[in-house]
């Protein structure tokens, strides 16, 4: 019997509030735990719908399950890291802020277990060298040029390299000469 894995993690919501959602679709088909999660009005509800849309197509991918034949056999919440911030109050004061994270793992299995897939070979087919260069080469193209009637030969598929001034890398790097767009922006009412 096939299980099949997926996980979320550093999800910004409590732990807490996702298990109110997950405790609803643990033990469920597949198809019922989808339409409680489409309808459930609360926060962590897409995000788990998600998760376990992600686990479904790893089933039929990696294992070619139906869907149907699926149900929620675990799912997990675990508390993930805290970041811990300040809120600043009357008289100089500093309440802290606990902005938790988790993280969710789930496990669906098969309601009828299905038959394994054969396994790859270990020993792929050989080719000899004279079929691989013959099948991988590019059909040349010839382009003649207004200027002096030159003929050139370029392979189909592949560009003209870009100049510089027109490659992302240059564009990057002006954006962040000319303007603070890469600088954090931070307010402080007093320097350090």
């Amino acid at each position: 019997m096939a299980e099949i894995k997926a996980s979320l993690n550093n999800l910004r919501v409590a732990s807490r509030k996702v298990r109110l959602v997950t405790a609803l679709v643990k033990g469920k088909p597949v198809s019922q735990a989808k339409a409680q999660l489409t309808f459930l009005i609360k926060k962590p509800a897409p995000l788990v719908l998600k998760l376990l849309n992600s686990a479904v197509a790893n089933a039929k991918h990696n294992f070619s399950i139906q869907e149907n034949n699926l149900f929620i056999k675990n799912i997990v919440v675990e508390e993930g890291q805290t970041l811990k911030r300040w809120m600043p109050r009357a008289m100089g004061r500093a309440y802290p802020i606990m902005k938790r994270t988790c993280s969710v793992k789930l496990v669906l299995a098969e309601f009828v277990p299905t038959a394994k897939l054969a396994k790859k070979s270990a020993n792929p087919q050989v080719v000899k060298e004279e079929e691989a260069i013959q099948s991988t080469a590019a059909p040349v193209a010839k382009i003649e040029t207004k200027d002096e009637g030159k003929v050139e030969e370029v392979k189909k598929g592949h560009l003209p390299p870009k100049p510089y001034g027109a490659s992302g890398q240059a564009k990057s790097r002006r954006f962040s000469r000319q303007t603070f767009g890469n600088i954090k922006k931070v307010f402080r009412r007093k320097s350090i």
